[in-house]
């Protein structure tokens, strides 16, 4: 039987993965893993009886690794589990940029009661109106797994894609729309794309 203890709220979804020789438990003491997702470990001293850490997510900047090495913890993250998320995350903030939807809801929910909300809708509907997506160009910077899927869905919404990655992965390489184009210079970036987002 072992026993981890979660630093941060972690999905059911994953925990539920777990067979039933694992068991949570709140007390580190007790603890043979611990899982984290953004908690800062720095100033945590671990029990000799903790194994490993795993950081639910990509990076592991809140966890002093090397400290756990020494110590014979292992640290090891979950790249690209959350990917899609991240993606959709991406989307929704460009979405929420091209066209001013937030100001939209306020104008609508400021309208309860209006009579005339027909009549007056269809005035103030060129406020929101915003601009579309489909051709323009999307700089990519970073094309790991969410870089990669953000160029991809990019590519679908008929965006003209640019992607900066020194570090381009062969997987994420054969991953990638073939019309994504990829540019030697991240100041290419800068100077040609309407939207950018870093990865």
């Amino acid at each position: 039987m072992y026993h981890y203890k979660c630093l941060n709220p972690i999905s059911r979804v994953g925990l539920e993965r777990f067979s039933s020789g694992y068991v949570m438990t709140e007390s580190i003491d007790q603890a043979d893993a611990v899982l984290v997702r953004s908690a800062d470990m720095h100033s945590t001293v671990l029990p000799e009886n903790v194994l490993c850490v795993a950081r639910a997510g990509t990076g592991v900047n809140n966890i002093p690794s090397e400290e756990y090495a020494k110590q014979g913890t292992v640290v090891f993250n979950t790249p690209g589990a959350n990917a899609n998320g991240v993606k959709e995350l991406v989307f929704a903030g460009m979405l929420l940029a091209s066209r001013d939807i937030i100001g939209g809801i306020a104008w609508t929910s400021s309208q309860a009661g209006n009579e005339q909300i027909t009549k007056d809708a269809e005035k103030e509907k060129k406020k929101f109106a915003g601009r579309e997506l489909s051709g323009k160009k999307l700089g990519v910077i970073g094309l790991g797994a969410i870089g990669t899927m953000v160029a991809n869905i990019g590519r679908r919404m008929g965006m003209e894609v640019y992607g900066y990655d020194p570090y381009l992965s062969i997987k994420a390489a054969l991953s990638l729309d073939s019309h994504v184009r990829h540019v030697d210079n991240v100041d290419d970036i800068y100077t040609t794309c309407d939207y950018i987002t870093v990865h």
